[in-house]
């Protein structure tokens, strides 16, 4: 019997209103419900003047028609294109057009001709020009960002659409103003456009084989629920063929006040807040929800097995079909695969398959979904173990379970594992906002979910066992992803939209009041870093603090000021560690050791420098340091480990060639840095196989004689520095000095790689001039207005415009450290028939600065108030010293940006632009099928050159 703890109470505020709380929530929880049946979920969190906004809608591609899959994403794509109040010049004459358009959108899905609907296509374009000049694009964008939010987006899921932004407090009237706006009408404008976007992600999606498997994966498991028929992205004739009339009936049906929810954590006023969401939100009518006959899945009687084939290295997934989340077999299912899989790397797959290296990698994993969710595991096989042979490995270990033949420490352990996590993730305002909208799309009540721990905790081995030997059957699916050519590739005609009218200088009345309303500003707080920091030097060891505020969590960092670039084989020496033991413990054992005391410990090796951190319950670090620092001193070489640890690695590095998301980031690399760049200098297959054990781990036996730093991040300081000492070792050893890679300049090359894949991709890469902070404010404020942000310049016009690509930007990255390069990039990735328009797209938007004085204005207020609201907290005040002191910097660095920044005139970008972006030359990357290239356009962007898998990769 577990005790009830966590109860709902009623209570009243000061506005005699209504709300619950929940006993013993730390974070304080409030839930109020309007008379509307809207929700309001609402906490404090102080970190930062900001407020984490969701607004969580009980909908998506679930409650798709069946003729309209894919509608709920493409309606929350078209949720950001405004109201007849925002994002139009004049309503009244766009209104007349984008009737006409819908009806002809329903002529279109109904003819079968083929001749014919290309016909009402070439009406429907032309009349999207026609209603694009009284459009405005973007003005959403526009007006949230004048704000001063950050991360605007959204997502849709099987039963969920979530809406997101994080804002300064200050802006909260504003917000609720905007956000009304949008959840109380949808106008459908830019449709097509937008339309052609949502295909371009499909197609990322099918260059996702991520995806495909999933897809086969739900498709077999829920052979009639929509969880496995109807995809997020939706079914592509659907998409070719939509209803604007669809869209809005959905709108009106789910889009409805007691349908969604307003979830906000962060520095706000209880009942301030709740009084401005009656004023805006409460006048939204209530309406009720269509009627949904629930669909039972019959239970799963025999393997099913579906193959997806595709050129990335071959894997397998099974799956079983759970109960939904929060139910029971949902639960355990989740224990039994933190027992097969846990993040202390002490689960069975962990220490039976991945330690010992039977195969190249297997994870089991469970997700509880509001109706229904599986139990999965994926395995990587090895080049000489079949598909089959990975599945009867994985059944072993399950096999296991069932059996019982698991330590007793292991529940308690990953039980404990789970609240660690929780409190980490209820600590933030991001987290805890997150995990109220989870609640409230899956329909629990907040008190059910506080109290999951302890209903996990009462879970016995026996449940387990119990479970594990009535769901584990020949009840489950099998998805072999085999290596080979995808035949089932849609590869689709690009329909030859016209570019639309954007109209950025224009302005709504709605977003001129936005503008011209003023709030007191939130003055920015900048750090003193040596008053947040305490210093101390024990045993000539640096050792720096920072107290933890929030939890009993606790993280320790030992700081090396050497990384590859000092020893190349430094990075293989922290990975090989990873399979040895000691003669104390074998490596399984020394896994068990750590996740016992609930301790993670983490290798990070970095060209400059290396960390080993360790993170976990405050009264634990010590015993993590002792035997972390046991580890290391008494690492037991066995050659026979390593050898296998070799064959594993190069597979490994066999089945990333096969990856086209890393076959990009290699050709980018070698399309920035040519030949000598350190991504290249990787040690050989004929130097790992001739070298000896000992050349490694006598590395780390000697490491903590080397010269390092100390940082913490805890309660008690002072205990600290009474145990530290007594695990600091004499410094012996001596840092090598670093190599030294050149950073080439970009003169024009064109390199290409082949990949059977649906889009093309490329990226331009061109060197800048040496880093210098005082361009920093002026960096900041062309991305947002030129480069990277939703409302700019490069996303209105590849996107809005000409929908030329889902994802396309120009970014301008500043070097990390003094006396190296900046660079600018280009990104688009788009169907083949459409790279060679996006390219001159872009070509001559960079030829001339784009001067849009309103868009500039407000790139620029928009990046003073994310730095004024933004504070520095928990263990990035130390780690940003790390970071400042490589640019020579010892102070908050922030203020400057701020001045310069508030000093910037467009004047002043133009000439920036000019003299530091203009006149570069680029280098550019392009991946895709060879068939598709158009080769004469790219052989006129530069010198071409096509490079295979071992040029870009070094091996």
């Amino acid at each position: 019997m577990i005790d009830k703890i966590y109860i709902e109470r009623n209570r009243t505020d000061k506005n005699n209103r209504e709300y619950i709380t929940v006993d013993n929530d730390k974070n304080n929880v409030r839930i109020y419900t309007l008379k509307n049946g809207l929700q309001i979920f609402l906490s404090q969190n102080y970190d930062a003047p900001r407020i984490q906004t969701f607004i969580p809608v009980k909908t998506g591609s679930n409650n798709d028609p069946s003729d309209n899959t894919g509608l709920a994403h493409y309606l929350e794509h078209m949720m950001f294109k405004g109201t007849s109040r925002l994002g139009t010049q004049n309503w009244e004459q766009e209104k007349v057009l984008l009737n006409e358009i819908s009806e002809l959108y329903e002529k279109h899905k109904a003819e079968q001709n083929s001749d014919k609907k290309k016909e009402i296509y070439q009406e429907i374009d032309r009349l999207s020009q026609e209603a694009s000049k009284y459009a405005i694009a973007n003005e959403y964008d526009k007006a949230i960002s004048s704000l001063g939010a950050t991360g605007t987006n959204a997502h849709t899921w099987f039963d969920e659409t979530v809406y997101k932004n994080n804002i300064p407090k200050n802006e909260l009237e504003k917000w609720l103003k905007i956000e009304k706006e949008r959840f109380s009408e949808m106008v459908l404008r830019l449709f097509h456009t937008e339309l052609e976007s949502v295909y371009e992600e499909f197609n990322r999606a099918q260059d996702n084989d991520s995806r495909l498997v999933n897809y086969e994966l739900m498709d077999a498991l829920f052979p009639t629920h929509p969880n496995g028929q109807q995809t997020t992205l939706g079914n592509p004739e659907h998409l070719k063929n939509p209803s604007m009339k669809a869209i809005h009936k959905y709108f009106d049906e789910y889009y409805v006040p007691n349908n969604f929810a307003l979830v906000l954590v962060g520095d706000l006023d209880f009942e301030e807040t709740v009084e401005l969401i009656e004023k805006y939100f409460g006048t939204i009518p209530y309406r009720e929800l269509p009627q949904k006959n629930k669909i039972t899945e019959k239970p799963i009687t025999e393997v099913v097995v579906r193959t997806v084939k595709s050129p990335t290295t071959p894997r397998v997934q099974l799956a079983w079909r759970t109960d939904s989340y929060g139910t029971k077999e949902a639960m355990i299912a989740d224990i039994t695969a933190n027992i097969l899989s846990n993040r202390g790397e002490a689960g069975l797959l962990d220490l039976n398959i991945n330690q010992t290296q039977k195969m190249l990698w297997a994870q089991a994993y469970s997700l509880g979904l509001k109706e229904y969710g599986y139990f999965s595991v994926v395995a990587v096989p090895k080049e000489n173990q079949t598909l089959d042979e990975a599945k009867d490995m994985i059944l072993d270990q399950i096999d296991v379970v069932k059996k019982g033949d698991f330590p007793d420490w292991m529940l308690p352990a990953i039980i404990n594992d789970f609240k660690i996590q929780r409190q980490k993730a209820l600590e933030t305002a991001e987290g805890l906002a997150t995990n109220l909208y989870d609640t409230y799309i899956k329909g629990r009540t907040w008190a059910e979910e506080l109290s999951e721990m302890d209903v996990y905790a009462s879970f016995t081995k026996d449940d387990i066992v119990e479970f594990a030997n009535s769901f584990f059957k020949e009840n489950y699916v099998v998805v072999n992803k085999e290596k080979g050519i995808n035949d089932k590739l849609l590869r689709v005609e690009n329909p030859g939209i016209t570019p639309i009218q954007i109209n950025r200088e224009a302005q709504s009345e709605f977003l001129t009041d936005i503008l011209n309303e003023k709030t007191e500003d939130i003055l920015p707080e900048f750090v003193d870093y040596q008053k947040e920091i305490s210093t101390d030097v024990i045993k000539n060891k640096k050792i720096s603090y920072v107290k933890n505020k929030y939890n009993d969590i606790a993280q320790v960092h030992f700081i090396f000021p050497m990384g590859s670039d000092n020893d190349r084989e430094l990075g293989i020496s922290t990975q090989i560690i990873q399979y040895l033991g000691t003669e104390k413990f074998s490596p399984e054992d020394l896994k068990k050791e750590f996740f016992k005391i609930g301790i993670t410990n983490d290798f990070k090796t970095a060209s400059d420098q290396l960390t080993i951190s360790l993170s976990g319950l405050e009264s634990n670090i010590e015993k993590g340091i002792e035997l972390l620092l046991h580890w290391l001193s008494d690492v037991k070489p066995e050659q026979e480990i390593y050898n296998q640890f070799v064959e594993t690695l190069l597979e490994n590095r066999e089945a990333v060639k096969k990856d086209k998301s890393r076959i990009m980031t290699a050709l980018t690399t070698y399309t920035k840095l040519g030949k000598t760049s350190r991504f290249l200098d990787i040690i050989s297959e004929n130097e790992l196989k001739n070298a000896q054990i000992e050349d490694f781990t006598n590395r780390m036996k000697q490491l903590f004689r080397f010269p390092y730093q100390v940082f913490y991040y805890g309660k008690d300081w002072e205990n600290f520095k009474n145990y530290i000492f007594r695990y600091i070792q004499p410094e012996t050893c001596k840092v090598a000095e670093a190599k030294i890679y050149p950073e080439p300049e970009t003169s024009g090359n064109v390199y290409f790689t082949d990949y059977d894949m649906v889009q093309m991709e490329m990226s331009k890469v061109g060197r800048g001039k040496l880093v210098n902070p005082e361009n920093f404010g002026k960096i900041n404020v062309f991305n947002e207005y030129f480069g990277r942000g939703l409302s700019s310049i490069v996303f209105q016009e590849i996107r809005e415009s000409k929908s030329l690509a889902y994802s396309a930007y120009v970014s301008y990255a500043p070097n990390s450290e003094l006396h190296h390069h900046d660079y600018i990039s280009t990104y688009i990735g788009t169907q083949p028939d459409k790279l060679q328009i996006a390219v001159d797209t872009m070509s001559d938007l960079m030829n001339e600065l784009p001067e849009v004085p309103v868009q500039f204005e407000n790139a620029k207020k928009s990046a003073l108030k994310q730095i004024a609201s933004t504070r520095i907290t928990r263990t990035n005040l130390f780690f940003n010293t790390l970071r400042l002191k490589k640019l020579g910097i010892t102070h908050d660095f922030r203020k400057d940006i701020f001045q310069q920044i508030s000093d910037l005139t467009f004047d002043d970008l133009r000439d920036f632009y000019n003299q530091e972006i203009k006149s570069i030359q680029y280098n550019t990357a392009i991946i895709g099928k060879k068939e598709n290239l158009d080769a004469e356009a790219a052989h006129q962007m530069g010198t071409f050159s096509e490079l295979n898998l071992e040029e870009i990769f070094g091996y």
